[in-house]
């Protein structure tokens, strides 16, 4: 879906367009507005409720609430009539405006692949001070992300996460390969092909390169499960339920992805994407197997159903034999992480203070939360296993999402930094611009850490 702003601010336009006045909350006697559209909206009950929206033929009363969200402007485009706008209001500086544009272009998102009527959208012309090409970017971005999860497992298998890749590679220069089914095994993915190989869609690694080789290295690792059953240890109907989801980690990596090709960022960077459906057959593996991986450790399996750090850990050391300067994996990995943060928190885990400390400020900035969390290496030995060389879970119901985390970090051990993102890439209750359905997280403040890093 294409963003609804106008390109650039053009003077004719902007006179043409209706004027969008931005009200808080119980302050409409303080708005610029016309005093004739002040008495008719206070007559009809408009002070400046977050999101509220009164209009006449010529000007738009809007409401910004306590102002504690900077993208309530979507509330707007959600139901302003198709025209053209603009925001008539003084008080829009630079961080505020480009959000005030963000809000608006997330609120005209729709995911109507398989909806006929495509609805009428209105339109901004955004404001100078407002970094246009910027919002567009993430916008376009976070739609990428939103569409990949929304999009049901029956069309969206590893064969055509795949195809979403290279469309993206297309698109942006880029070059691809795939290893594909059982040439996993011959080019030493195990652990890919043990998740992987129970589907009739057979498993793969994506492997997607971009910018001058002199470059910095930036590597990217997904979680691409399209569908997870889990496994012979099966989940129940409640728990599969939203499991279409499962493939957010690789839809995070390509929205980021298109952010940094898109602003040509100086970096090398590679986008692995181990894609699977964890599926059940004669062919499925099974707890209590003993996986060998890719860096040569042997992993007992406790939980077929703990599917995602297995395909991970192959991606996360095929990533660090390059010994890249930052190693980012994004992934939905564990119930433990939505216990100890909920749906909309982030939660990272990094030994790097400095580049911790800059996402942590490019998130409030942005108004895209992360949180970090410990890599607390007292809780190794919940992976002990007595007849391999680590367990790839801890048994218990104790700190799931950190003995995760330190089961990955065995694998990115190569990588100069790294970062991990345990998401969940879905939003159960709706907020202007945030519909129910697959959400981006963390992106566009990792893009604003990177941008400062390597920015062209």
């Amino acid at each position: 879906m294409a963003p609804h702003l106008l390109s650039d601010y053009e003077q004719a336009a902007a006179n043409a367009a209706k004027k969008i006045y931005l009200v808080r909350d119980g302050a409409l006697d303080e708005s610029d507005a016309p005093e004739g559209l002040k008495r008719l909206a206070q007559v009809n009950g408009f002070n400046g409720e977050a999101g509220a929206v009164f209009a006449d033929g010529e000007a738009v009363l809007f409401g910004l609430g306590d102002e504690s969200d900077p993208l309530i402007t979507a509330a707007a485009a959600e139901k302003l009539v198709e025209g053209d706008y603009i925001f008539a209001s003084a008080q829009l500086e630079n961080d505020a405006a480009d959000l005030a544009v963000l809000g608006w272009l997330l609120g005209g998102y729709r995911f109507d692949r398989y909806k006929q009527q495509k609805p009428a959208v209105a339109r901004l012309i955004a404001p100078e001070n407002a970094d246009a090409a910027a919002m567009r970017r993430a916008a376009a971005s976070v739609f990428l992300v939103r569409d990949l999860v929304n999009t049901p497992a029956g069309d969206m298998g590893p064969a055509a996460l795949e195809q979403a890749a290279r469309n993206l590679a297309m698109e942006m220069g880029a070059q691809i390969e795939t290893i594909v089914g059982e040439d996993l095994l011959a080019q030493n993915f195990p652990m890919v092909h043990a998740v992987g190989r129970a589907a009739s869609d057979a498993p793969r690694l994506i492997d997607m390169r971009w910018g001058d080789k002199d470059a910095p290295k930036l590597t990217l690792v997904g979680k691409g499960v399209t569908f997870d059953s889990g496994g012979l240890n099966i989940k129940g109907a409640g728990g599969m339920a939203l499991m279409k989801k499962d493939m957010g980690g690789s839809a995070h990596c390509l929205g980021l992805a298109r952010m940094i090709m898109d602003a040509g960022l100086k970096v090398r960077l590679r986008v692995l994407i181990p894609a699977v459906e964890n599926a059940i057959s004669g062919d499925a593996f099974r707890p209590g197997d003993i996986l060998k991986s890719r860096k040569g450790l042997t992993v007992e399996i406790g939980n077929t159903d703990a599917e995602g750090r297995l395909i991970l850990a192959d991606a996360l050391s095929y990533g660090g034999e390059e010994a890249p300067e930052l190693m980012i994996s994004l992934a939905t990995l564990t119930g433990a992480a939505r216990v100890a943060l909920g749906p909309d928190l982030a939660p990272y885990y990094c030994d790097d203070d400095d580049l911790c400390e800059a996402l942590e400020a490019a998130a409030a900035k942005s108004f895209d939360p992360v949180w970090r969390m410990p890599l607390w290496r007292g809780y190794e030995s919940m992976l002990s296993s007595q007849i391999a060389d680590v367990n790839h879970i801890s048994g218990g119901s104790f700190a799931g999402s950190v003995t995760a985390a330190l089961f990955l970090k065995k694998f990115a051990g190569e990588a100069a930094r790294w970062m991990h993102f345990d998401l969940y890439a879905w939003r159960p209750k709706a907020a202007p611009g945030r519909p129910v359905g697959g959400e981006a997280q963390a992106i566009r403040a990792l893009f604003d850490t990177l941008a400062d890093r390597y920015r062209p």
